[in-house]
């Protein structure tokens, strides 16, 4: 690499050199799309991905392949620019135009791209986004977290199997994601139809990423965190017969009430009436809903809150821990490591822009946002010049 001569350089590119200069004739604003550049010549993630769809195309007609669309998409939304037709106004950009070595192809050419989706295609992008997850755990990994949620994105067109949702009380997909929990890695993202309840197809894609982590690690120590909405007979006999730990949240119903009713009716009386802030904890408390096949170990937070009253009760397999440590220590961590790397793929990468007409359009979409903030560890990129800039461009910052 050619040395820097120049204070105002700020990269090489071969043996072209990219500086700053405010009154030069070719200017751009969008020189991250080099670290974009950068970490995919290192990791080969759009690579790989753009590998899983076949081409029937004739070669001889052919402007742009499918790997050179999917990084214009990729690369052009990490810098903000969220729609096909945004092409329109970049062609002259002259970093973006060297990154893009064969050009920016037009909206219709992105669009038929997105409609090569189909129910098999995006089945082994699925299988795709688990196994690189997988192939990256390191071999003395000891244990990791799964964190699963749900998320509605509403819908304002005729898009295929945007359906109403009566708990959400809108027209809506509703999207599921697998994440790591110490990583904020997404395991995998899924499309689903806007009616369906939040643990639709949870067991069952759950399942498999679990099957896959034991192939590679047989020994490791699996836990799940998810909420209310995910706790059910299949996900516990899941989770018996694989061994998992959990924590997850549990829906009110009149028997937990009549479990925790001393305790209520105390916070209430003692801080509550007078609008102090208190917490107190139960459990563990043995219960079985009638269709589980065996009895769990409940806990329950009962809190004043300074305006009222806070009930959330939570179910747990956690040995040696208290409920204040389970929910405190473990629980509540998803917020961060799940709920706010779902804003990131919504605000920063735009995993909530499905107006494409087709359901496997839109399931691509999401894959393709969820690309954009994939993560990639700084030893992987130790060319680079500015690591700490990279990882914030990689993490939407």
């Amino acid at each position: 690499m050619p040395e820097y001569k120049e204070k105002d350089t700020a990269f090489y590119r071969g043996k072209q050199a990219f500086k700053f200069n405010f009154s030069a004739s070719a200017i751009s604003s969008d020189g991250a799309i080099l670290l974009s550049e950068k970490v995919e010549k290192k990791t080969g993630l759009l690579k790989s991905f753009a590998s899983l769809i076949p081409d029937y195309r004739n070669p001889f007609y052919i402007d742009y392949t499918y790997e050179d669309m999917l990084r214009q998409r990729v690369f052009l939304m990490m810098q903000g620019y969220e729609d096909c037709n945004d092409e329109q106004k970049l062609r002259d950009d002259p970093v973006i135009s060297k990154v893009l070595d064969s050009g920016l192809c037009s909206q219709p050419t992105l669009s038929r791209f997105e409609n090569k989706a189909d129910k098999h295609l995006i089945y082994q992008m699925c299988q795709w986004f688990v196994e690189r997850y997988v192939e990256g755990l390191d071999e003395q990994t000891g244990q990791i977290i799964i964190d699963v949620d749900g998320t509605d994105d509403p819908t304002h067109g005729y898009q295929q199997l945007s359906l109403y949702n009566g708990y959400y009380g809108q027209t809506m997909y509703h999207e599921l994601f697998f994440k790591d929990g110490n990583t904020g890695q997404v395991i995998l993202p899924v499309l689903r139809p806007g009616n369906c309840h939040s643990n639709k197809w949870f067991v069952g894609l759950l399942k498999r990423i679990i099957l896959k982590i034991r192939k590679k690690l047989p020994g490791i120590k699996i836990l799940i965190r998810a909420d209310s909405g995910f706790s059910g007979a299949a996900f516990y006999r899941l989770a018996n017969r694989f061994n998992l730990q959990f924590c997850l949240g549990v829906s009110s119903n009149e028997v937990l009430k009549g479990l925790t009713k001393e305790t209520v009716d105390q916070v209430k009386r003692q801080y509550a009436s007078v609008n102090i802030k208190h917490q107190e904890f139960v459990g563990p408390m043995d219960y079985q809903a009638k269709s589980w096949d065996r009895p769990e170990k409940l806990y329950a937070k009962v809190e004043s809150t300074g305006k009222g009253m806070n009930i959330r009760y939570f179910a747990s397999n956690f040995e040696n821990m208290t409920a204040r440590q389970i929910y405190f220590g473990f629980y509540v961590k998803r917020g961060d490591a799940s709920e706010n790397r779902i804003k990131e793929l919504k605000n920063m990468t735009y995993a909530d822009r499905l107006s494409c007409p087709s359901f496997w359009a839109n399931f691509l979409r999401l894959m393709t946002s969820t690309l954009c903030l994939r993560n990639v560890s700084p030893d992987q990129i130790d060319d680079c010049q500015n690591k700490t800039l990279l990882c914030q461009m990689l993490a939407g910052g």
